[in-house]
């Protein structure tokens, strides 16, 4: 049963080209009184690319607690809230969870405002099977974590998808081709920028090509295909 007259919209925005949003959500963030945002500096050049003049207030994994009260008491006043992140869809691997969470045991009605999200995008370029998947977020950043949490992924029968930063990523490829190195996966940078890359190989044809390069850039989302598809017979 929802309380109050105040709306908490989830609103998707762009992983990169500031073209990736919808008119739906350009109008919701355009009425709402107030917009939670992860940075405010990167949301004003999303705001200022879509000439967006709404008020908005900083709502990260340092703040959220106190942030989440705040926004419960404008709910409860008949205010209209718009939770972003700094890319994507909030909630996913993103600041977000806390607010919806609470505003949903309090009755509050959350109206999700769909869009770009690199999880779904890179599976929908991936060309694995996509029947049934997991999501296990980011890599653990301890060695002896990594590998466990690698090892989870690489014993599935389903298609994994994981996030890791261009920090560690060779990291994660070096196990996998240790563990696997026939083992399908994929692998997305810069997802919709001027650099995006998307390459599916083995994980030792993957791990041999990004160890041999000068630098590494950008965020990647890496996809593992289930227990015993190798890249021999992928295509």
């Amino acid at each position: 049963m929802t309380k109050g007259t105040g709306i908490l919209y989830v609103v998707a925005t762009p992983i990169g080209n500031l073209g990736d949003i919808s008119q739906r959500a350009l109008k919701t963030l355009a009425e709402v009184d107030l917009i939670l945002c992860e940075d405010t500096r990167h949301w004003r050049k999303l705001a200022e690319r879509h000439n967006l003049s709404t008020k908005c207030k900083s709502y990260h994994q340092h703040n959220e607690e106190g942030r989440t009260q705040e926004a419960l008491s404008l709910l409860e006043s008949g205010v209209n809230l718009a939770l972003v992140s700094d890319a994507g869809t909030p909630c996913i691997s993103d600041p977000g969870y806390r607010v919806v969470n609470e505003a949903l045991e309090q009755g509050f009605i959350v109206s999700p405002i769909p869009g770009v999200s690199a999880l779904i995008a890179a599976l929908s370029a991936s060309g694995l099977p996509l029947h049934e998947f997991q999501f296990l977020g980011f890599v653990p950043v301890k060695s002896g974590r990594r590998a466990s949490f690698l090892k989870r992924a690489l014993d599935s029968n389903m298609t994994t998808v994981v996030y890791e930063s261009p920090y560690r990523i060779l990291k994660t490829l070096d196990v996998l081709a240790t563990e696997e190195p026939e083992r399908t996966i994929f692998i997305a940078r810069e997802l919709t920028k001027k650099f995006e890359e998307c390459i599916r190989d083995s994980a030792l044809s993957i791990f041999d090509d990004f160890k041999n390069r000068q630098s590494i850039k950008g965020e990647f989302v890496l996809i593992i295909s289930g227990l015993g598809k190798k890249a021999s017979n992928s295509e």
